[in-house]
Parts: C-alpha cells; sequence; structure tokens
C-alpha cells in the first residue's frame, strides 16, 4: 500500500481581514489548495473541516460543501483545537489509504480577529475549563499554561529570558514571511518588559487572535510528481482534557507518545528530521513539547534557543513561518499553517526561510491544555 500524499496547499495572510466570513476564507483556500494539485474543486471526494466561532454550525463540512458548490461521497467536522489540522490530515490519510476518498480537502479557518467583539475570542477560551472546578473560580486558557510554565521551570531551570528567545526566534521567521501578521522587530528585552497575562507568561509569549484560513489536499496519487509530499508517519495521543487533577505532573505529556507512533511508523527518529514545525501556542508550550518528544533533552532547550539553535542555521529549525506566535492564530487554522509551512520548506518553495536541503519534516498539533496531540512525519518523494 503506498502512503498518501499532500498534493496541494494553501493558506491566507494573517492579521486584520475585515472583508472576509468564515466561509470566504474557507472558499479562498479551498480553491487554492486544489489548483496547488493542478486540480478542481469537482476532482474532490472528501472534505474535512474543523469548527468557527464566528459561524458555528453543527455540520459545518457540509455547510462548507453547499458554498462550494460540491457534494463529496464523504463529509465531516474534525475537532481537536489545535490539533485539528493535524488530526485532519491523519484522518485524510487513513481514508486515502483504505481506498475510501482518492483526494480529501482538509479545511480550518476564523475571522476571529475582526468578527467578533473584541475580548470575546479570549472570553470563549476560558470555557474550555472544568465546568465545575474551574470555569467558576475564572481559569482561562493562558491561566492553565502558566500553571505549567510555572511548574515546568521550577523542575527543569527554564527561564524567561530563555522563553524571551523563544519568542524572538519566531518573531525572526516570521520577518521573512511576507503573510506573518507581526513583522516588526522584536527583542529579548521587549518580551521581557511586556505586560503580564498570566504568571509568568507575558504578552509576547502568548498566541495572537488572528483572521485567516489554511488548506491541506491529501491524494492517493498526485498530478506534479516533484510536488508531492508523503505522508510518511502519524500519531495521535491524548491523556487528560481539564488541568485539575487530570495531568500527572505537568511535566509528561502525550506528544511523547503521538512522536513515537509516528517515528515509528515512518522509520525514523528525531536524528533524521530537518526542520520543525511545532505548535506554540505559548512560549513554554514549545519548550515543553521539544523536550518531551525528544528533540533536546529534559532542561537543555531553554540554552539552546537562546544559543540559535532554532533559527535557520540551528541544529532545529523550527516553526519558521513564525508560528502561532508571529504568523498568527485563526482557531484550528493556527495548527494548519504548519502544516502548509513544512510542505513548502520541503517543496524549496520557502524563499528568504527556506532550510537548506530540507528533506523531512516533523509537524506537531496540540489542543486543549496540552490534552490532544497529533504528530505527522512528512517526507520529500
Amino acid at each position: 500500500m503506498s502512503k498518501a500524499l499532500i498534493t496541494g496547499v494553501a493558506a491566507t495572510p494573517c492579521g486584520k481581514l475585515p472583508e472576509e466570513t468564515c466561509l470566504s476564507l474557507h472558499a479562498t483556500v479551498a480553491q487554492g489548495a486544489v489548483a496547488d494539485a493542478g486540480l478542481t474543486l469537482q476532482d474532490v471526494d472528501g472534505l474535512l473541516c474543523a469548527y468557527s466561532f464566528t459561524e458555528p454550525h453543527q455540520m459545518l463540512a457540509h455547510v462548507v460543501a453547499e458554498y462550494l458548490g460540491i457534494a463529496p461521497a464523504y463529509a465531516a467536522c474534525v475537532s481537536a483545537g489545535g490539533a485539528t489540522g493535524g488530526l485532519q490530515v491523519m484522518t485524510a490519510k487513513a481514508l486515502v489509504e483504505a481506498g475510501v476518498c482518492r483526494n480529501v480537502l482538509c479545511l480550518t479557518g476564523d475571522n476571529r480577529l475582526t468578527g467578533m467583539a473584541p475580548g470575546a475570542a479570549v472570553a470563549a477560551l476560558a470555557a474550555f475549563g472544568h465546568g465545575q472546578y474551574e470555569v467558576p473560580y475564572g481559569i482561562t486558557i493562558p491561566a492553565a499554561y502558566g500553571l505549567v510554565a510555572q511548574r515546568y521551570m521550577h523542575e527543569t531551570g527554564l527561564t524567561l529570558e530563555q522563553m524571551a528567545h523563544i519568542a524572538v526566534t519566531t518573531r525572526n521567521h516570521a520577518r521573512r514571511h511576507p503573510g506573518a501578521q507581526m513583522r516588526k522587530p522584536l527583542t529579548v528585552e521587549d518580551v521581557m518588559a511586556s505586560r503580564p497575562i498570566a504568571e509568568p507568561l507575558r504578552l509576547f509569549d502568548c498566541a495572537l487572535i488572528s483572521d485567516g484560513a489554511a488548506g491541506i489536499l491529501v491524494s492517493a496519487d498526485a498530478t506534479d510528481k516533484a510536488r508531492g509530499i508523503r505522508i510518511s508517519g502519524a500519531g495521535q495521543k491524548g491523556t487528560h482534557e481539564h488541568m485539575i487533577g487530570a495531568p500527572r505532573d505537568l511535566q509528561s505529556f502525550g506528544c511523547k507518545h503521538s512522536s513515537a507512533m509516528a517515528f515509528k511508523e515512518a522509520g525514523m527518529t528525531v536524528r533524521d528530521i530537518d526542520v520543525a514545525e511545532i505548535y506554540d501556542s505559548f512560549t513554554i508550550t514549545l519548550a515543553v513539547e521539544l523536550e518531551s518528544i525528544g528533540f533536546f533533552e529534559k532542561g537543555t532547550v531553554g540554552p539552546a534557543a537562546a544559543d540559535g539553535a532554532l533559527d535557520l542555521g540551528g541544529s532545529l529549525p523550527c516553526n519558521t513561518h513564525g508560528g502561532l506566535l508571529s504568523y498568527g492564530h485563526s482557531g484550528a487554522a493556527g495548527g494548519t499553517f504548519h502544516i502548509v509551512e513544512g510542505v513548502q520548506q520541503l517543496r524549496g518553495e520557502a524563499n528568504e526561510r527556506q532550510v537548506k536541503d530540507a528533506a523531512t519534516c516533523y509537524v506537531h498539533g496540540d489542543g486543549g491544555t496540552l490534552s490532544a496531540h497529533v504528530s505527522l512525519i512528512l517526507e520529500k518523494v
């Protein structure tokens, strides 16, 4: 059985897109992804969508299909927070390799920045807490990650300054991407001086709120063989949903297990990876995942980031588009942007941010508070 291929990708710029709606964003990247593959929307026989805060609907995939004027044989919604994009691709891979579909279109997008009242997106995320034991006491997603950061810093020696270097590195990547929301220079001093959001996390330790969308086409075969990217491995693992009493120690999360599954299927290890695109809802998210996955030993990612390990010339170029911290974060599309960037890196289409001779890419998404994890290994054909 041959491995499924990513044959088409598309992404909008991130930031304020007041002329767009959730559906128009979906249409833009749907058309872009199939055109990138050398196909048309009529070639799509599978459609996976996610969710929207601005235009919520229990059957969003069918709404989008109707909007696009297509009637795919398979249509469904996939929802796993920031792991949604990866889970869509993992699901599409299974559908293609099982012979159910030949071309599965995975779409994510929302206009949270201009389509919602100021602060509404953050307020909506507060509902992700446990209804009885967290929400009544005012916990938010940043507060939950603040707890993780405090404990992780205590256990590993990770410092605020080292986390600031992560934010600065991702901003430097974003400055090379014309579609990034934040392209202004950022220094470690800027990050350290930014206002607290949820101690110890500050403004620039946190992901953006954006309008934007991304689309991925997963196929059984590629019209242009040279541009098809093989999905060599995939893995998923969830360890908890709510922070209160569920995670064992705020130190070990499902990314360790999902990545092990993906590497096993691909027949690779972390040493085989040329570039990584890893979910970075907060600087602490990226630090925890880089160590849990095995790219860095426990307690070493902070000094490594400060020494430039995550930049283009470093040992592991990471989030080369700018990630959620600087490229943009528009809901489920936030994690899908990482996949788009991984494909463009392997195709050699990343321009100023291109990693030299990149042939393998590790992509990771997580949803909730380090709750749901999906790992993908992408490989140049």
